[in-house]
């Protein structure tokens, strides 16, 4: 039991330090007006994809050494600047943009704190419903996808709020998973919950940004 909450503690250690690359290359980002996803959406989601499977590649390989631990941080750092359009559009497109953000922060670090204490202490067993939620997070990139061509606000408010929920829900998956011993490499760990959390935030902030954000 202490190996396994040894392996929790050095997943949330260093899914804090993660946030700081995160935090840099969204900076930098929104600082050069870098914004992949600005031209061509399909191209730059493409592109994109291809970049993360790189690094889920590369990470799994080495997670059992220090170079594993650089390549996340690597990740989160070209998260970080893919998260730059979103953060450049609300705070150049909402004069309460800032509010916002922070908004988002802390509504991503409760939802966070709610699931991650959930996972520590029920003794329900979440792991069954990780094969729906991943059925259920395809569904939403073919939706987001769609999208782009459709342009359906209704379409596009219901993946936001059903991406919020399902990577909730995968909090509790991945967390548990630790705790019950089902993943024992903390690196690995880090990259589950980071994405969810990631797209926790994106989502909450972009759905943010509709429900109050002030164009005045």
């Amino acid at each position: 039991m202490s190996i396994l909450n040894g392996v929790l503690r050095n997943t949330y250690a260093l899914l804090s330090l993660s946030m700081v690359p995160t935090v840099i290359g969204a900076w930098l980002g929104v600082a050069f007006g870098l914004n992949f996803m600005a031209g061509n959406p399909f191209l730059g989601f493409i592109v994109f994809m291809a970049i993360a499977f790189g690094f889920f590649w590369a990470i799994q390989k080495n997670k059992d050494s220090g170079l594993g631990v650089l390549l996340l941080l690597g990740f989160t750092f070209f998260m970080g600047i893919m998260m730059s359009g979103l953060i450049g559009y609300t705070l150049n497109s909402y004069s309460n943009g800032a509010t916002l953000i922070m908004l988002a922060f802390g509504g991503t670090a409760a939802i966070f704190a709610v699931m991650a204490t959930i996972a520590s202490v029920s003794k329900s067993d979440f792991s069954g419903m990780g094969k729906w939620l991943m059925v259920g997070v395809l569904l939403l990139i073919v939706a987001s996808l769609a999208n782009i061509w459709l342009q359906l606000p209704a379409l596009m408010l219901t993946v936001m709020v059903l991406a919020i929920a399902i990577f909730s829900a995968f909090i509790l998956v991945d967390v548990q998973r630790v705790i019950n011993g089902g993943e024992t490499n903390y690196v690995m760990a880090t990259l589950a919950i980071y994405l969810d959390v990631y797209n926790i935030f994106t989502n909450l902030l972009a759905l943010l940004g509709i429900a109050g954000g002030n164009r005045d």
